[in-house]
């Protein structure tokens, strides 16, 4: 899609939405993914999303959120956007825009944490409904340990296999630095913890293929965390579901505490755990495959750092881009922030490698059971 919208594919999304008068579209900053605008009049304010499409990346990210959004919506809660219109041809969402801010480092705390569980009970209150069983399975969903585990193994691959050594470009040492990164650390690592991983999974009793039960798949907004959390008036609303759908309940928690935006202190763990759990068939059971995994989301979190590398990601990025394509400061920039968070996320995995992260997390399956 050019950069230019369409005034006339524009109106007609207005229209849908309620809207018969002209507009300003001012663009936002924040859209990893997709171009954001906000569109408003005298009497409308809205958010219109372009979105990223490419044949190498078929993930319909406007059909999850539109769906999502509006089964959220439809259920009564008011912690998000509301969803306006669509227009699936055009890779079009139209939503509510919300007045709010990005929340500080500091503003995660014990509160804000609460607020993000209670949206997701009080989502999963709703996943019997004719409109949750439309909705798709969620972004790299994962229903067994041993999935969970391929999935960090595939993405691991998925970086070997690319030729990260670039030659004439100005952050070809970057490159250089993240392939050594993946081949001489990533990859030794998580053979030394995916056999850990084995191990404890067969002293806790849990199935290494197993499944969970249908019955206890959750809806999910998929990429939650706090970045993708606004502050207003009204308590927090959470945006960007685009990745939104069924899951495991343990992905959900491992990928909320691993977000290395805005990262959420491990101390809120067992609280998360046996909220969001605690309508499950058997909490404690879950509440040990999330501490099983934790560290494994570590890693997996350490590839998706590393995706800035890999071409796809570098289409999704010029997409968002204001310009429509980032100069080579902006490129070199990302880069090294990105190699910058996967040093810190490593540190963290070093602590669990070492049995620290278990020792200091020993009451999450007790925290559950006193719940239940």
């Amino acid at each position: 899609m050019s950069d230019d919208l369409g005034s006339a594919e524009i109106a007609e999304l207005l229209a849908s939405a309620g809207c018969h008068e002209p507009v300003t579209l001012e663009r936002l900053a924040g859209g990893g993914n997709n171009r954001v605008y906000r569109a408003r009049s005298t009497n409308f304010d809205a958010v219109l999303k372009a979105y990223f499409h490419h044949p190498d990346d078929p993930r319909d990210r406007l059909r999850s959120e539109f769906a999502f959004s509006q089964l959220a919506w439809d259920a009564g809660l008011r912690c998000l956007p509301r969803p306006l219109a669509c227009d699936a041809r055009r890779h079009l969402g139209l939503y509510e825009f919300v007045p709010g801010r990005r929340l500080e480092p500091h503003e995660v705390d014990a509160d804000a944490v609460r607020q993000a569980s209670r949206f997701v009970v009080e989502l999963n209150h709703h996943k019997h409904s004719n409109a949750a069983d439309a909705l798709p399975i969620a972004a790299e969903a994962c229903f067994s340990i041993d999935a969970h585990c391929h999935c960090v193994t595939r993405r691991l691959e998925r970086l070997d296999k690319l030729d990260l050594v670039s030659s004439g470009t100005t952050d070809a040492d970057l490159d250089q630095a993240a392939g050594l990164l993946v081949r001489n650390v990533l990859q030794p690592k998580w053979a030394e913890l995916l056999d850990q991983l084995r191990r404890r999974c067969a002293v806790l009793g849990l199935g290494w293929s197993q499944e969970i039960d249908p019955t206890d798949y959750c809806l999910s907004p998929s990429d939650f965390g706090f970045h993708n959390a606004l502050a207003t008036a009204d308590g927090l609303k959470f945006i960007d579901f685009e990745y939104a759908g069924w899951d495991d309940p343990a992905k959900l928690a491992c990928d909320f505490f691993c977000q290395p935006a805005l990262p959420v202190a491990h101390e809120h763990l067992p609280e998360f755990i046996a909220t969001t759990t605690a309508a499950l068939s058997d909490p404690a059971l879950h509440a040990a495959r999330i501490e099983l995994l934790l560290p494994a989301y570590q890693m997996k979190w350490c590839c998706i750092l590393l995706n800035e590398f890999l071409p796809v990601d570098g289409r999704r990025r010029q997409l968002a881009t204001s310009t429509g394509a980032q100069t080579d400061v902006e490129r070199r920039a990302r880069k090294q922030l990105q190699l910058a968070k996967v040093e810190r996320m490593l540190t963290s995995l070093d602590a669990v490698l070492a049995g620290a992260s278990h020792r200091s997390q020993p009451g999450l399956r007790s925290a559950v059971e006193s719940v239940a």
